[in-house]
């Protein structure tokens, strides 16, 4: 059997449907789980959400950040806030995972850079890149490590970003669909706000 690295292999979307035969949904609702009416943070997340975005573009104007610190910049205080660090979610860190493809022979390797999960359901994966690293490239690479999940009825979501910009993926069965992109450059508003609230969302399914 022929053994392949996930990230030298999944390097588009049309790679990782035609290898796992998935196709992305075309109905709205299929995807609702960002859109919902969320519950306001509180003042004391709003303040935290301000201070990592603060330090996150004090550290990238410093020059591109390792996958490494964008997780301790970015990543790890989001899984903090969402609760997804207390009971009753587990937390593991560059989890092996293996999709073994009997017809073509081949086993498809690689690790998830953050894994939440509860009993055998997995609520949130974390792919996360070095900022000098496009996070559209990641995505598909997230769907294939979605393939090892052991869900069975029941859909599998993954937040994937570069620190930069944020986007969750949602599969079920052999569909799956985006959210939008959340960026850190957006002037308006700190769109880490609707990144944690929907994570928080996420918590409670």
């Amino acid at each position: 059997m022929t053994t392949i690295a996930v990230t030298d292999t999944i390097r588009s979307f049309t790679e990782v449907e035609s290898r796992f035969g998935l196709t992305r949904s075309l109905d709205p609702d299929f995807f609702s789980e960002w859109q919902q009416n969320f519950e306001p943070l509180t003042q004391i997340e709003k303040s935290t959400l301000d201070r990592i975005k603060h330090s996150y573009l004090r550290h990238i104007n410093e020059g591109f950040l390792s996958e490494g610190v964008v997780n301790l910049l970015v990543v790890s205080p989001l899984l903090f806030l969402a609760n997804f660090l207390d009971a009753p979610f587990s937390l593991r860190s560059e989890e092996a995972i293996e999709i073994v493809d009997q017809d073509l022979d081949i086993t498809y390797k690689g690790r998830i850079d953050a894994l939440v999960f509860k009993e055998s359901i997995w609520i949130v994966l974390v792919e996360a890149k070095r900022s000098s690293f496009s996070f559209l490239v990641a995505v598909p690479q997230a769907l294939t490590y979605m393939m090892a999940s052991p869900n069975g009825d029941f859909p599998t979501y993954a937040l994937v970003t570069n620190g930069d910009h944020f986007m969750f993926v949602k599969k079920h069965g052999s569909q799956y669909d985006l959210s939008d992109d959340f960026s850190l450059f957006k002037r308006s508003q700190n769109e880490l706000y609707p990144v944690l609230q929907i994570l928080k969302s996420l918590a409670n399914i």
